[in-house]
């Protein structure tokens, strides 16, 4: 279920949004200020961004976001609808933009439409275990899991083609660059998957993410 972050500091209008995108089967956060948004957007694959802001203004949480990495997809719905703001926006890194007041319909299909856009590139997700490709960063049920560069590898190595059953001798190759036939002991994959089964609190016996073939290697589920 992807998460959409609403920044508006009109209460009233602010539930309506929410309360809009929830039917449409989104899990919906809310913010009221700039200083919010900018703490709270990690968390979200969307925000749905008002301008006219208390404090950090909606243009300030555009350039810092974007200065900071953090590509997701922003729409900014604004009563301010000049040339000049929108392209203003739009340069700082808006995605999308609708003037108030905007019709529902046309605000969901665009949502719909910048989250199509943006998440085959950005996500990997296999059931509650969702990977961005862009930050690098790694969630189970919403939660933040703190992998070393090493076992994040070999997570994304497995992760980028599911149900592919993957060989120590190959992810030795592929994860820490060792030469076929080298001398590194392939028992290293081993405790490695048990690492990151480990953190992602992933049970051998009933594995909801990495599964081991006997005699074969590691995959991870096809869930597609």
């Amino acid at each position: 279920m992807e998460r959409l972050l609403v920044v508006e500091d009109d209460l009233h209008l602010a539930r309506l949004i929410t309360s809009v995108l929830e039917r449409e089967g989104y899990r919906v956060a809310l913010a009221t200020n700039g200083l919010d948004a900018t703490q709270l957007a990690p968390q979200a694959d969307l925000m749905v961004l008002d301008l006219g802001l208390p404090g950090l203004g909606g243009l300030e949480v555009i350039r810092e976001l974007r200065e900071g990495g953090w590509n997701l997809p922003i729409l900014v719905i604004s009563a301010q609808g000049s040339e000049e703001i929108r392209v203003r926006a739009l340069e700082l890194g808006a995605d999308d933009y609708l003037t108030k007041p905007m019709g529902v319909r046309e605000m969901v299909a665009r949502v719909r439409a910048l989250l199509r856009r943006s998440r085959p590139e950005q996500e990997i997700q296999i059931g509650d275990l969702r990977i961005s490709l862009k930050r690098r960063q790694v969630f189970v049920r919403e939660r933040a899991v703190d992998l070393s560069p090493t076992e994040l590898e070999l997570l994304l190595t497995l992760a980028q083609h599911p149900g592919e059953v993957w060989s120590r001798e190959r992810l030795l190759q592929r994860v820490w660059g060792a030469e076929r036939g080298s001398a590194v002991d392939e028992r290293v994959v081993d405790s490695y998957i048990a690492l990151l089964r480990r953190k992602l609190g992933d049970n051998p016996r009933a594995p909801r993410y990495l599964e081991t073939v006997f005699g074969q290697g590691y995959r991870i589920r096809d869930n597609r």
